[in-house]
Protein backbone atom coordinates (compact mmCIF):
# COMPACT_ATOMS: atom_id res chain seq x y z
CA UNK A 1 0.00 0.00 0.00
CA UNK A 2 2.95 2.33 0.64
CA UNK A 3 4.24 1.60 -2.85
CA UNK A 4 0.78 2.26 -4.27
CA UNK A 5 0.69 5.61 -2.47
CA UNK A 6 4.17 6.47 -3.79
CA UNK A 7 3.07 5.74 -7.35
CA UNK A 8 0.16 8.14 -6.89
CA UNK A 9 2.36 10.96 -5.59
CA UNK A 10 3.03 13.97 -7.78
CA UNK A 11 6.64 14.06 -6.62
CA UNK A 12 9.32 11.38 -6.28
CA UNK A 13 10.10 12.10 -2.65
CA UNK A 14 11.51 8.72 -1.60
CA UNK A 15 12.56 9.77 1.95
CA UNK A 16 9.05 11.07 2.63
CA UNK A 17 7.47 7.88 1.26
CA UNK A 18 9.79 5.76 3.38
CA UNK A 19 8.92 7.81 6.45
CA UNK A 20 5.22 7.22 5.80
CA UNK A 21 5.86 3.49 5.42
CA UNK A 22 7.63 3.29 8.78
CA UNK A 23 4.87 5.35 10.39
CA UNK A 24 2.23 2.96 9.08
CA UNK A 25 4.14 -0.02 10.51
CA UNK A 26 4.27 1.77 13.87
CA UNK A 27 0.50 2.31 13.73
CA UNK A 28 0.01 -1.40 13.16
CA UNK A 29 2.00 -2.06 16.32
CA UNK A 30 -0.23 0.42 18.17
CA UNK A 31 -3.26 -1.62 17.15
CA UNK A 32 -1.65 -4.79 18.52
CA UNK A 33 -1.43 -3.18 21.96
CA UNK A 34 -4.90 -1.64 21.73
CA UNK A 35 -6.51 -5.02 21.13
CA UNK A 36 -4.75 -6.45 24.18
CA UNK A 37 -6.00 -3.45 26.16
CA UNK A 38 -9.52 -3.98 24.84
CA UNK A 39 -9.62 -7.40 26.51
CA UNK A 40 -8.79 -5.74 29.84
CA UNK A 41 -11.36 -2.96 29.34
CA UNK A 42 -14.13 -5.47 28.62
CA UNK A 43 -13.20 -7.38 31.79
CA UNK A 44 -13.30 -4.10 33.77
CA UNK A 45 -16.77 -3.41 32.41
CA UNK A 46 -17.90 -6.92 33.35
CA UNK A 47 -16.62 -6.35 36.88
CA UNK A 48 -18.50 -3.04 37.07
CA UNK A 49 -21.71 -4.83 36.08
CA UNK A 50 -21.21 -7.31 38.92
CA UNK A 51 -20.61 -4.48 41.43
CA UNK A 52 -23.69 -2.59 40.22
CA UNK A 53 -25.85 -5.70 40.60
CA UNK A 54 -24.68 -6.16 44.19
CA UNK A 55 -25.73 -2.57 45.00
CA UNK A 56 -29.36 -3.13 44.02
CA UNK A 57 -31.91 -2.54 46.80
CA UNK A 58 -33.21 -6.05 46.29
CA UNK A 59 -30.48 -8.09 44.57
CA UNK A 60 -31.44 -11.48 43.16
CA UNK A 61 -29.76 -14.74 44.07
CA UNK A 62 -27.79 -14.47 40.82
CA UNK A 63 -26.74 -10.91 41.72
CA UNK A 64 -25.49 -12.10 45.10
CA UNK A 65 -23.65 -15.07 43.59
CA UNK A 66 -22.26 -13.78 40.30
CA UNK A 67 -20.26 -15.92 37.92
CA UNK A 68 -16.81 -14.38 38.12
CA UNK A 69 -14.85 -16.72 35.92
CA UNK A 70 -14.32 -14.15 33.15
CA UNK A 71 -13.43 -11.20 35.38
CA UNK A 72 -11.07 -13.43 37.40
CA UNK A 73 -9.48 -14.95 34.27
CA UNK A 74 -5.75 -15.34 35.10
CA UNK A 75 -4.66 -14.44 31.55
CA UNK A 76 -6.48 -11.10 31.81
CA UNK A 77 -4.85 -10.61 35.21
CA UNK A 78 -1.45 -11.12 33.58
CA UNK A 79 -2.27 -8.65 30.80
CA UNK A 80 -3.39 -6.12 33.38
CA UNK A 81 0.03 -6.08 35.10
CA UNK A 82 2.15 -6.75 32.01
CA UNK A 83 5.07 -4.32 32.14
CA UNK A 84 5.75 -4.20 28.39
CA UNK A 85 2.08 -3.57 27.60
CA UNK A 86 1.64 -0.86 30.23
CA UNK A 87 4.89 0.87 29.29
CA UNK A 88 3.95 0.97 25.61
CA UNK A 89 0.39 2.18 26.24
CA UNK A 90 1.71 4.94 28.51
CA UNK A 91 4.46 6.02 26.10
CA UNK A 92 2.04 6.23 23.16
CA UNK A 93 -0.91 7.49 25.26
CA UNK A 94 -3.12 4.74 23.84
CA UNK A 95 -6.52 3.97 25.34
CA UNK A 96 -10.20 3.42 24.54
CA UNK A 97 -11.18 6.49 26.58
CA UNK A 98 -12.37 8.40 23.51
CA UNK A 99 -14.26 5.37 22.21
CA UNK A 100 -15.97 3.96 25.35
CA UNK A 101 -18.83 2.50 23.32
CA UNK A 102 -16.52 -0.13 21.79
CA UNK A 103 -15.85 -2.06 25.05
CA UNK A 104 -19.60 -1.79 25.84
CA UNK A 105 -20.67 -3.10 22.44
CA UNK A 106 -18.24 -6.00 22.61
CA UNK A 107 -19.21 -6.78 26.21
CA UNK A 108 -22.88 -7.05 25.15
CA UNK A 109 -21.96 -9.25 22.20
CA UNK A 110 -19.79 -11.40 24.44
CA UNK A 111 -22.47 -12.13 27.06
CA UNK A 112 -24.85 -13.16 24.25
CA UNK A 113 -22.18 -15.39 22.68
CA UNK A 114 -22.70 -19.14 23.10
CA UNK A 115 -18.93 -19.65 23.47
CA UNK A 116 -18.97 -17.31 26.48
CA UNK A 117 -21.93 -19.13 28.01
CA UNK A 118 -20.22 -22.50 27.61
CA UNK A 119 -17.02 -21.10 29.10
CA UNK A 120 -18.80 -19.63 32.12
CA UNK A 121 -20.79 -22.82 32.77
CA UNK A 122 -17.95 -25.28 32.20
CA UNK A 123 -16.76 -27.25 35.21
CA UNK A 124 -13.28 -27.51 33.70
CA UNK A 125 -11.28 -24.69 35.27
CA UNK A 126 -7.70 -24.70 34.02
CA UNK A 127 -5.24 -22.04 32.88
CA UNK A 128 -5.32 -23.51 29.39
CA UNK A 129 -9.13 -23.30 29.06
CA UNK A 130 -9.03 -19.72 30.39
CA UNK A 131 -6.37 -18.83 27.83
CA UNK A 132 -8.25 -20.57 25.02
CA UNK A 133 -11.34 -18.46 25.70
CA UNK A 134 -9.41 -15.17 25.54
CA UNK A 135 -7.81 -16.25 22.26
CA UNK A 136 -11.23 -17.10 20.79
CA UNK A 137 -12.58 -13.80 22.07
CA UNK A 138 -9.96 -11.88 20.07
CA UNK A 139 -9.81 -14.06 16.95
CA UNK A 140 -13.55 -14.66 16.62
CA UNK A 141 -15.59 -12.08 18.52
CA UNK A 142 -13.37 -9.09 17.75
CA UNK A 143 -12.83 -10.02 14.12
CA UNK A 144 -16.57 -10.48 13.50
CA UNK A 145 -17.52 -7.13 15.08
CA UNK A 146 -18.55 -4.60 12.43
CA UNK A 147 -18.67 -1.92 15.12
CA UNK A 148 -15.05 -2.53 16.07
CA UNK A 149 -13.82 -2.71 12.49
CA UNK A 150 -15.69 0.47 11.50
CA UNK A 151 -14.34 2.28 14.54
CA UNK A 152 -10.77 1.26 13.75
CA UNK A 153 -11.14 2.55 10.19
CA UNK A 154 -12.40 5.86 11.61
CA UNK A 155 -9.52 6.08 14.10
CA UNK A 156 -6.78 5.46 11.53
CA UNK A 157 -6.54 5.01 7.77
CA UNK A 158 -3.70 2.58 8.48
CA UNK A 159 -5.98 0.08 10.23
CA UNK A 160 -8.45 -0.66 7.44
CA UNK A 161 -6.85 -4.01 6.57
CA UNK A 162 -4.74 -4.87 9.62
CA UNK A 163 -7.26 -6.76 11.74
CA UNK A 164 -6.58 -10.29 10.48
CA UNK A 165 -2.82 -9.87 10.80
CA UNK A 166 -2.94 -8.26 14.25
CA UNK A 167 -5.33 -10.82 15.74
CA UNK A 168 -2.91 -13.51 14.55
CA UNK A 169 -0.13 -11.63 16.40
CA UNK A 170 -2.27 -11.50 19.54
CA UNK A 171 -3.01 -15.21 19.27
CA UNK A 172 0.70 -16.06 18.99
CA UNK A 173 1.43 -13.83 21.97
CA UNK A 174 -1.21 -15.37 24.24
CA UNK A 175 -0.29 -18.92 23.30
CA UNK A 176 3.14 -18.29 24.83
CA UNK A 177 1.72 -17.08 28.15
CA UNK A 178 2.34 -19.39 31.11
CA UNK A 179 0.97 -19.46 34.64
CA UNK A 180 4.32 -18.35 36.03
CA UNK A 181 4.86 -15.50 33.52
CA UNK A 182 3.47 -12.77 35.78
CA UNK A 183 4.20 -9.21 34.69
CA UNK A 184 7.09 -10.34 32.49
CA UNK A 185 5.15 -12.31 29.86
CA UNK A 186 6.74 -11.38 26.54
CA UNK A 187 4.90 -9.47 23.85
CA UNK A 188 5.85 -9.62 20.19
CA UNK A 189 8.48 -7.03 19.16
CA UNK A 190 7.85 -4.61 16.32
CA UNK A 191 10.60 -6.36 14.35
CA UNK A 192 12.08 -9.81 14.90
CA UNK A 193 15.59 -8.32 14.76
CA UNK A 194 17.61 -5.54 13.13
CA UNK A 195 17.90 -7.54 9.93
CA UNK A 196 14.12 -7.74 9.75
CA UNK A 197 13.82 -3.96 10.14
CA UNK A 198 16.43 -3.35 7.43
CA UNK A 199 14.67 -5.77 5.08
CA UNK A 200 11.57 -3.55 5.06
CA UNK A 201 13.54 -0.42 4.16
CA UNK A 202 15.79 -2.06 1.58
CA UNK A 203 12.94 -3.83 -0.23
CA UNK A 204 10.89 -0.63 -0.38
CA UNK A 205 13.79 1.43 -1.73
CA UNK A 206 14.95 -1.18 -4.24
CA UNK A 207 11.47 -1.69 -5.68
CA UNK A 208 11.25 2.03 -6.40
CA UNK A 209 14.82 2.42 -7.64
CA UNK A 210 14.58 -0.64 -9.92
CA UNK A 211 11.14 0.23 -11.25
CA UNK A 212 12.32 0.53 -14.87
CA UNK A 213 14.22 -2.78 -14.83
CA UNK A 214 11.37 -4.80 -13.32
CA UNK A 215 8.78 -3.11 -15.58
CA UNK A 216 10.80 -4.17 -18.63
CA UNK A 217 10.83 -7.79 -17.41
CA UNK A 218 7.08 -7.69 -16.82
CA UNK A 219 6.42 -6.10 -20.22
CA UNK A 220 8.57 -8.68 -21.96
CA UNK A 221 6.67 -11.56 -20.35
CA UNK A 222 3.09 -10.33 -20.70
CA UNK A 223 2.16 -11.46 -24.18
CA UNK A 224 -0.72 -9.48 -25.67
CA UNK A 225 -0.65 -7.12 -22.70
CA UNK A 226 0.91 -3.69 -22.28
CA UNK A 227 2.18 -2.79 -18.82
CA UNK A 228 -0.08 0.27 -18.85
CA UNK A 229 -3.15 -1.99 -19.14
CA UNK A 230 -2.25 -4.18 -16.15
CA UNK A 231 -3.71 -3.17 -12.77
CA UNK A 232 -1.22 -1.14 -10.73
CA UNK A 233 -1.49 -3.45 -7.70
CA UNK A 234 -0.65 -6.46 -9.91
CA UNK A 235 2.41 -4.65 -11.22
CA UNK A 236 3.55 -3.64 -7.72
CA UNK A 237 3.22 -7.19 -6.42
CA UNK A 238 5.30 -8.48 -9.33
CA UNK A 239 7.88 -5.71 -8.94
CA UNK A 240 8.29 -6.59 -5.27
CA UNK A 241 8.71 -10.27 -6.07
CA UNK A 242 11.28 -9.57 -8.80
CA UNK A 243 13.21 -7.23 -6.51
CA UNK A 244 13.24 -9.76 -3.68
CA UNK A 245 14.56 -12.47 -6.02
CA UNK A 246 17.32 -10.17 -7.29
CA UNK A 247 18.31 -8.33 -4.12
CA UNK A 248 17.96 -10.92 -1.35
CA UNK A 249 20.16 -13.90 -2.26
CA UNK A 250 19.48 -15.65 1.06
CA UNK A 251 15.72 -15.98 0.37
CA UNK A 252 14.71 -19.04 -1.72
CA UNK A 253 12.89 -18.20 -4.95
CA UNK A 254 10.03 -20.57 -4.05
CA UNK A 255 9.46 -18.74 -0.77
CA UNK A 256 9.34 -15.39 -2.57
CA UNK A 257 6.87 -16.61 -5.20
CA UNK A 258 4.56 -18.24 -2.66
CA UNK A 259 4.50 -15.10 -0.51
CA UNK A 260 3.65 -12.73 -3.34
CA UNK A 261 1.01 -14.99 -4.84
CA UNK A 262 -0.69 -14.90 -1.42
CA UNK A 263 -0.33 -11.10 -1.32
CA UNK A 264 -1.93 -10.91 -4.78
CA UNK A 265 -4.93 -12.89 -3.48
CA UNK A 266 -5.38 -10.35 -0.68
CA UNK A 267 -4.71 -7.01 -2.40
CA UNK A 268 -5.53 -7.60 -6.06
CA UNK A 269 -8.50 -8.92 -8.04
CA UNK A 270 -9.89 -12.46 -7.76
CA UNK A 271 -8.04 -13.53 -10.92
CA UNK A 272 -4.78 -11.76 -10.10
CA UNK A 273 -3.04 -14.57 -8.23
CA UNK A 274 -3.22 -16.88 -11.28
CA UNK A 275 -2.10 -14.09 -13.60
CA UNK A 276 0.74 -12.97 -11.30
CA UNK A 277 1.83 -16.58 -10.75
CA UNK A 278 2.11 -17.26 -14.49
CA UNK A 279 4.02 -14.07 -15.25
CA UNK A 280 6.44 -14.47 -12.34
CA UNK A 281 7.14 -18.08 -13.29
CA UNK A 282 8.13 -16.94 -16.79
CA UNK A 283 10.26 -14.07 -15.47
CA UNK A 284 12.12 -16.28 -12.97
CA UNK A 285 12.74 -18.90 -15.66
CA UNK A 286 14.22 -16.21 -17.93
CA UNK A 287 16.38 -14.78 -15.12
CA UNK A 288 17.69 -18.28 -14.29
CA UNK A 289 18.60 -18.97 -17.92
CA UNK A 290 20.42 -15.65 -18.20
CA UNK A 291 22.10 -16.02 -14.79
CA UNK A 292 20.73 -12.68 -13.61
CA UNK A 293 20.53 -13.72 -9.95
CA UNK A 294 22.53 -15.92 -7.62
CA UNK A 295 21.49 -17.42 -4.32
CA UNK A 296 23.56 -18.50 -1.36
CA UNK A 297 22.99 -20.13 2.04
CA UNK A 298 19.33 -20.84 2.69
CA UNK A 299 18.51 -19.12 -0.61
CA UNK A 300 19.99 -22.11 -2.49
CA UNK A 301 16.96 -24.26 -1.56
CA UNK A 302 15.35 -25.30 -4.85
CA UNK A 303 18.20 -24.00 -7.01
CA UNK A 304 20.49 -26.13 -9.18
CA UNK A 305 24.03 -24.79 -9.50
CA UNK A 306 25.59 -28.18 -10.33
CA UNK A 307 26.70 -27.23 -13.83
Amino acid sequence: MALYAFNRREDDNLPQAESELMFSIGKTYDLYHLLLLLVIDIADLANEKIDQALMKRMPSAEDLNPRRRFVDNPVIAQLRINKALNDYLASKKLSWTNNPHIPRVLYNKMIAWNVYDEYMRSETHTYQTDKKFIIRMVTELFVASEDLNSNLEEQSIYWNDDMEYITAMVEKTLKKFKTESGESASLMPLYKNEEDAEFVKILFRKVILHDKKSSELIDKNTTNWEVERIALMDILVMQMAITEVLEFPEIPVKVTLNEYIEIAKYYCTSKSSTFVNGILDNIVKEMREEGIFNKFGRGLVGEDYSE
